[in-house]
């Protein structure tokens, strides 16, 4: 699939929208378990928070040509992210949303020739600025589903699910480990290719279940005959 850039600037107000509906809790709630092991609620929405402070340091370095990194290192990304989460439910909440009004009032003021400059991520790809709203919005979106507060893959747009597969098999492709997998969605007109070893396991479901088996959330997809899936290797 082509995902347009207008598209990614959609992506990233639903998947705010969700994000902050479901963060939207005292601290009993926040403080549970998350989908992500050993993660808290507050460790997910920490996290998301702090991106969208850091994905602003790229869009001053687009706007201003100063080179401003997402992160001075792993470890303060890292330490943000511990702060953030032993904060009460009410002020981490309000970083939340104050983080995202700044990122999206940061784009919005982007003109042209600025959303074409380039920045370095801090996986350290070098890309246009026209990059960060896809990347928000991978952010905002499955980390609503991480919450574990009643929003689901099913809840995202089928645009956005397709785009994230192509993104996840292309990255698990390149490093070439693990079982060779064919998806093929029941519900779209698509299927991917995961290379790997052994003869390829179709695995079939609607795109939401293949979201999330290939993002290593919790899902049901089986094999064409009905058996259980491979197991894939970690993501990220």
């Amino acid at each position: 699939m082509t995902r347009t850039f207008e598209e990614a600037r959609d992506w990233v107000r639903l998947g705010t929208a969700l994000l902050t509906g479901a963060a939207d809790a005292g601290d009993a709630v926040l403080d549970a378990p998350s989908v992500l092991p050993g993660w808290s609620r507050k460790h997910v929405v920490a996290h998301v928070a702090a991106n969208a402070d850091a994905l602003g340091n790229l869009v001053h370095w687009a706007a201003t040509g100063e080179q401003t990194p997402m992160y001075a290192s792993a470890e303060e990304r890292a330490e943000g992210i511990a702060k953030g989460a032993a904060l009460p439910a009410a002020e981490l909440t309000g970083w939340l949303r104050g983080s995202a009004a700044e990122l999206e009032t940061a784009t919005a003021a982007l003109g042209a020739e600025q959303w074409r400059a380039e920045v370095v991520t801090a996986q350290g790809r070098t890309v246009p600025a026209t990059e960060l709203p896809w990347m928000r919005a991978r952010e905002v979106c499955v980390h609503a589903v991480d919450l574990g507060r009643g929003v689901t893959f099913a809840d995202l747009p089928a645009g956005f699910l397709s785009a994230l597969c192509d993104d996840v098999v292309a990255k698990r492709a390149a490093a070439r480990t693990g079982p060779a997998v064919r998806l093929v969605p029941t519900d779209a007109d698509a299927r991917w290719e995961l290379p790997g070893t052994g003869a390829p396991a179709e695995v079939t479901g609607p795109l939401h279940e293949l979201t999330a088996y290939l993002t290593g959330r919790p899902a049901t997809p089986t094999t064409r005959h009905g058996g259980p899936v491979p197991r894939l290797g970690p993501w990220l």
